[in-house]
C-alpha cells in the first residue's frame, strides 16, 4: 500500500473513528474504492445511442452504497431502465454555497475479442482493475462513493451541502441523463454554484521527467453535423452534373482538409503560460505575433495537453450514401464531429455555411455549448493544493478539455464545471488513449490516491 502524507483537513463535526487517518481516509476506504471499480465495471452499461442502454443495476448499487453511509439518494428515469441517483449532504453551513460531485454510469461499447480480459470482468490483477469504464469513469463513481462513506465512518459534516448525483447517457446525448436532471429536477441542485467531474488531475509524463497534473477549467462545445447533398437521381453511365455524391464528398473534403485559425481562450492562455514557465520559457500569448505551434514544438510532449483546443475542429466521420453501384442516388449524407471552443461557436457556423457551399445543407444533430471556467477561483487553488499535498513532486496546470461532459447540461444551473478525477499514474501508463481504448484499466494505488485527493478537496472546500 502507497504512504501519503497526512492531510490536515478539518475534523468536522462529531467523533472521529480511531481507525480513521487524520486526512479523512481509512483503511476500509481504500479496500471500498477497489471493490466498488471492480462492482460496478461488471455491470454493462453500455450505451450504444439511440436509447440503447440500462444504467439501473448500477445506479442502484450507488445508491445502496449511499443509503449505507445514512443519505438519502433519489432514483429519477426519463426512460425505463435509464436511471440517475441523486443524494445531498448537508454541510455545517447553511449560508454556503452547495458543489456538485457527478459522475457518469454508463460506458462505450468494447468488443471483447479485442481485450485482453472480458472487459466486463472487473477483474483485479497485479494490482490494476481490469475493464470498461476503470478510468471513464467508474474509477471516479467509486471514488465519490468511498469518500462518502468513510465521511459518515468518521462523522464528518463538509462546511457546504455537497450534492452527489451519478447520471445515464453521458456517452450519448445525455438526454436520460444530466439533461434530464437539469431540465426536470433543478430543486435538487438548489444552491450548487460549482461542481467537479471527469478528466483532470491525472498524471502526465512528460518523458523528461516531469509530472504534470491537469485540471479541467473549460471545455470546447459540442457540434455534431448532419450535411445532406441533394441532387439529380439517375442512371450511373450517364453524365450527372447534379451528383448527390459528389457534392457531398467536396464539401467533406473541404471540411477535413480545412485549417482553422489559432482562437486562445483565457483557460488555454493560463495552460501555455504554466506549460512555458514549467520549462524555463518566457512567453506572454497575449503578446503580438505570439506563435503557439513555436511554443508547443518546445514543450515536447506536453503540448498534447493545449493541441486540441488552440483551434475549433472538424473531422468528417460517417458517410451515408446509395444503394446500387449504377444508380445515381438523389440524396448523400454525412456527418462531421464538429468542436468549438469558448466564444468560438460564430466563427463555426459561418465557416460551416462557407465550406459545405451552395449544394450542401447542415444541421445540429446535436449541439452543446462550450463552458469557461476561472482559474483564479478559490475552487480551482483548493483542487491545486489537494493534489500538491499527496504528489508534492507534481506540477498542477490549468487546461481545457478536446471533448465535453455532463458539465454542460448542469451549466443550465449556473454551475461553474471543473475536470477533477484525481489519479496517480505510473510513467508509460497513457491515460488519455485509455478513454474509449481497448483494455482499459486504472492501477490500484491510483485509485487510492483519488480517494486522498478527493477527500482532502472536499472536506476543504
Amino acid at each position: 500500500m502507497a504512504e501519503y502524507p497526512q492531510g490536515t483537513g478539518g475534523t468536522g463535526a462529531g467523533a472521529t473513528t480511531t481507525a480513521a487517518r487524520p486526512d479523512g481516509v481509512d483503511a476500509q476506504a481504500l479496500d471500498e474504492v477497489v471493490r466498488f471499480t471492480s462492482d460496478l465495471i461488471r455491470f454493462d452499461t453500455t450505451n450504444r445511442g439511440g436509447g440503447d442502454c440500462v444504467e439501473r443495476p448500477a445506479a442502484e448499487y450507488a445508491a445502496e452504497q449511499l443509503a449505507g453511509a445514512g443519505l438519502d439518494p433519489t432514483l429519477l428515469e426519463r426512460s425505463p431502465g435509464r436511471t440517475n441517483v441523486v443524494a445531498r449532504i448537508e454541510g455545517t453551513d447553511p449560508s454556503a454555497d452547495a458543489m456538485l460531485v457527478h459522475g457518469h454510469l454508463d460506458v462505450v461499447p468494447a468488443q471483447a475479442e479485442d481485450w485482453a480480459v472480458d472487459p466486463f470482468s472487473g477483474e483485479i490483477r497485479d494490482g490494476v482493475v481490469w475493464g470498461r469504464g476503470a478510468v471513464d469513469m467508474k474509477n471516479t463513481d467509486a471514488m465519490i462513493l468511498a469518500v462518502v462513506r468513510a465521511w459518515a465512518r468518521s462523522g464528518f459534516r463538509p462546511r457546504r451541502d455537497i450534492v452527489v448525483a451519478f447520471t445515464a447517457d453521458e456517452e450519448a446525448s445525455a438526454e436520460d441523463g444530466s439533461g434530464f436532471l437539469a431540465d426536470r429536477h433543478a430543486p435538487l441542485f438548489e444552491g450548487c454554484t460549482e461542481g467537479i467531474s471527469e478528466s483532470g488531475a491525472f498524471t502526465f509524463h512528460d518523458g523528461q521527467g516531469r509530472q504534470i497534473y491537469p485540471i479541467a477549467a473549460g471545455e470546447r462545445g459540442t457540434g455534431w453535423l448532419k450535411l445532406t447533398a441533394r441532387g439529380t437521381a439517375g442512371h450511373g453511365s450517364k453524365v450527372n452534373r447534379a451528383n448527390a455524391v459528389s457534392r457531398l464528398a467536396a464539401a467533406v473534403t473541404r471540411i477535413g482538409e480545412h485549417r482553422w485559425p489559432v482562437r486562445l481562450t483565457p483557460t488555454v492562455s493560463a495552460a501555455l503560460t504554466e506549460l512555458a514557465a514549467l520549462y524555463g520559457i518566457d512567453a506572454d500569448p497575449s503578446a503580438p505575433g505570439f506563435d503557439v505551434d513555436e511554443l508547443m514544438e518546445r514543450i515536447g510532449p506536453a503540448a498534447a495537453l493545449v493541441a486540441p483546443t488552440v483551434r475549433n475542429s472538424s473531422n468528417p466521420t460517417m458517410l451515408d450514401a446509395g444503394y446500387k453501384i449504377n444508380v445515381i442516388p438523389g440524396e448523400a449524407v454525412a456527418h462531421v464531429d464538429g468542436r468549438f471552443l469558448p466564444g468560438g461557436e460564430d466563427e463555426f457556423r459561418t465557416t460551416m455555411d462557407e465550406l459545405t457551399g451552395p449544394d450542401v445543407a447542415w444541421e445540429y444533430h446535436h449541439h452543446e455549448v462550450a463552458l469557461e471556467s476561472p482559474v483564479d477561483s478559490p475552487s480551482f487553488a483548493g483542487m491545486r493544493a489537494a493534489v500538491e499535498a499527496f504528489a508534492p513532486e507534481g506540477h498542477v496546470v490549468p487546461y481545457c478539455m478536446s471533448g465535453g461532459t455532463d458539465a454542460k447540461q448542469f451549466s443550465r444551473l449556473g454551475i461553474t464545471g471543473y475536470g477533477f478525477a484525481p489519479l496517480k499514474l505510473p510513467e508509460g501508463f497513457d491515460y488519455q488513449a485509455l478513454f474509449h481504448g481497448v483494455d482499459e484499466r486504472v492501477p490500484v494505488e491510483a485509485l487510492h490516491f483519488g480517494v486522498h485527493v478527493l477527500d482532502r478537496f472536499l472536506r476543504n472546500a
